[in-house]
């Protein structure tokens, strides 16, 4: 550990021990305590309130073109309109025989794929064929080009033929009425090419989430060096982009200051917004210009996560603004009028840029994923590689390569620096007070790193 890092963590358990109220435990339930006065969830039960909180809103759906649906979710199943193959096919390019050989070669062009309807086979006959072509009436068998040998009209074979090789028969894949995919499959390129195939031309799916991002601050710069007490907002260019990998539609990244007419904007849009999820950057914890505990009580928001046991990214929040949630008799999945929803989640990330990733992979991504209809990552685990200091009492997140064998920490995991998971695959979940070398720790992916959202 360098100096550095030493000095952060001493004044991290200082400030752990002084702002835990005496009901917060290890792992920290809706009781466990956080900076500014918060009632930290555990980690993993913050996971789960905001799976739990998407799965709670009545879905959308929509129906959309094969190519529009990529990344989004079956609202219904996919049943096959026919059989697959709908025809006797040729799996090889070769000839079709019937019978047994020698076979008499058959005069004229051979049958191509998408050709008309071949002429029947007579018994000792054999015409040339093409892969994907149909078979002709009374065939028995395909011959590979390669297991045959032509002789003035005659071909004979190299090897044993076995009645209905070669031939993939009508219905091979599925018969008409078949199910190939349950509601709730992730439409990816392969689903795509199965609908394609099956005479899909448009699917029945749920839409990606709509987000809208607001970034928070004053001191933050669009262009330029740092100085004179401004930062870069490297906010603003990063969760656009990763919040689309998580599956969701972004509709709109602003920015907002600390000040009155900044909170007044914030108030608005937590009122307004069309989006299902507002994410907001900063703001979160007590501070004076800390503006979205106050704007979330104006606007009557729920608090579903105040505060979380992790590091960094303890200040994180989740409220719902709205009350309805999934209901049997909306025959037409919607929330309100014209489809509009009438819950809308808020979720608040932390203003330091890793403290943000936490606050993503911890509440956003777990909320998205309901939201969308999407299955929960399975989870695993990768034993690390040396020891990892932990937090007396909270889990820590902290980004890490994947080698064949082990999850490798990296240095620069401060809540203010993004250098390290820049280079990172995976973030670990260190619990609290560390972990020793070769121990197994569960893994997050990082979206680019896993295949983004059709994993």
């Amino acid at each position: 550990m360098t100096p550095t890092n030493s000095a952060e963590q001493a004044l991290d358990e200082a400030l752990a021990l002084v702002s835990r109220t005496p009901e917060g435990g290890a792992t920290g339930g809706a009781g466990g305590g956080g900076a500014g006065g918060h009632r930290a969830s555990g980690w993993q039960r913050a996971r789960d309130t905001a799976a739990h909180a998407g799965s709670r809103v009545r879905p959308r759906t929509h129906r959309v073109p094969l190519a529009d649906a990529l990344g989004e979710v079956l609202a219904t199943p996919l049943d096959a309109l026919t059989d697959l193959p709908s025809f006797d096919t040729s799996a090889m390019d070769g000839w079709a025989v019937a019978g047994p050989g020698p076979w008499s070669v058959r005069a004229g062009g051979g049958v191509l794929a998408g050709s008309e309807r071949p002429e029947p086979l007579t018994d000792g006959e054999a015409v040339r064929i093409a892969t994907g072509a149909r078979i002709p009436a009374d065939a028995t068998a395909v011959i590979r080009s390669e297991h045959c040998r032509e002789a003035g009209t005659q071909l004979f074979a190299d090897r044993p033929v076995l009645t209905g090789q070669d031939i993939r028969p009508r219905g091979q894949e599925c018969r008409s009425g078949d199910l190939l995919l349950p509601a709730g499959s992730l439409v990816t390129p392969a689903v795509l090419g199965l609908a394609a195939a099956a005479g899909y031309d448009e699917l029945t799916t749920r839409p990606r989430p709509r987000v809208e991002i607001l970034v928070l601050g004053d001191e933050l710069l669009t262009e330029g060096l740092p100085h004179e007490g401004l930062v870069r907002d490297a906010l603003s260019p990063m969760l656009g982009p990763w919040i689309d990998r998580l599956g969701a539609e972004v509709t709109g990244t602003r920015r907002l200051g600390d000040d009155p007419a900044g909170a007044a904007a914030l108030l608005e849009a937590v009122r307004t917004s069309t989006a299902d999820v507002l994410v907001t950057t900063g703001g979160t914890a007590s501070g004076p210009v800390d503006h979205v505990h106050p704007v979330l009580r104006e606007a009557g928001a729920e608090l579903l996560v105040d505060g979380v046991a992790v590091r960094p990214g303890h200040p994180m929040l989740l409220a719902r603004i709205g009350s309805r949630a999934a209901d049997e008799n909306d025959v037409n999945g919607e929330n309100g009028e014209n489809g509009e929803n009438t819950v809308r989640h808020v979720v608040g990330l932390p203003g330091n840029p890793l403290a943000a990733v936490s606050g993503l992979l911890t509440l956003a991504e777990p909320l998205l994923r309901a939201l969308a209809g999407r299955r929960r990552r399975p989870r695993y685990t990768a034993p690390v590689q040396g020891d990892v200091p932990g937090h007396p009492y909270d889990t820590r997140l902290v980004p890490v390569l994947l080698s064949d064998e082990h999850a490798v920490p990296l240095r620069y995991h401060g809540p203010a620096m993004l250098r390290g998971v820049a280079a990172a695959d995976a973030l670990a979940v260190v619990p609290p007070k560390g972990a020793r070398s070769g121990q197994e720790l569960e893994i997050l992916d990082l979206p680019w790193a896993s295949g983004g959202c059709f994993t």
